[in-house]
């Protein structure tokens, strides 16, 4: 759980759940992040969703696990409802992820606290999170970019902001989510497979 500092609403990567458009501008940011992040696809993608099932503002992490992990069977994913990680384990995932994956492309997955009109809010962003900055943790960085998912308003008695935050809008986020990553991996599997046959054309 991270705490958004940014309000505005226009920025590049930032959309509301509800917007009708809303899967197709996640789905393109994510793809784009991809191929600029691991153009010759040598790096291993990793999914990292992190939260717990035992705060319904704090299970986005763990619902997009799950679903995407349906969604992805042979997909590296770390965080699920029946084995999620947060805080107490975050350090073991990653030395299991450094340890398992080659040169690993993470893309980190949380919940977040905001303003009350950012709640419903989805934005995609370069660079690393911080989980648990919400509820005042100190926890590594994590993420070569990040999907944050605004849950409910941040400021004031957090743990029981997360302990009352609605199910039914962190389900509908985690379902856009969760969507928008397997087409997007979709994708740049397929572009994957389209820069193998031109080397191997190369090479012949």
């Amino acid at each position: 759980m991270v705490v958004n500092k940014a309000p505005n609403i226009t920025e590049k990567y930032s959309c509301h759940y509800e917007d009708p458009h809303c899967l197709t501008r996640l789905e393109n940011a994510i793809y784009t992040n991809l191929l600029e992040m691991n153009s010759t696809f040598s790096r291993d993608i990793i999914y990292l969703c992190i939260g717990t099932d035992r705060a319904t503002g704090d299970c986005l992490g763990p619902l997009v696990g799950s679903r995407l992990k349906a969604l992805l069977p042979s997909a590296s994913i770390y965080g699920t409802l029946e084995e999620p990680v947060h805080a107490v384990n975050l350090h073991e995932a990653l030395d299991n992820i450094m340890r398992d994956a080659d040169q690993p492309l993470v893309i980190a997955v949380d919940a977040c606290l905001g303003n009350i009109e950012r709640i419903g809010y989805i934005n995609i962003k370069k660079g690393s999170l911080k989980p648990g900055s919400a509820v005042k943790k100190v926890l590594p960085e994590v993420g070569d970019f990040h999907i944050s998912g605004v849950v409910n308003v941040g400021g004031f008695f957090e743990h029981m902001v997360l302990q009352n935050t609605r199910l039914f809008t962190v389900y509908q986020m985690a379902d856009i989510i969760s969507k928008s990553l397997y087409i997007a991996q979709f994708r740049y599997t397929r572009r994957s497979q389209q820069y193998a046959a031109e080397h191997l054309e190369d090479h012949a």
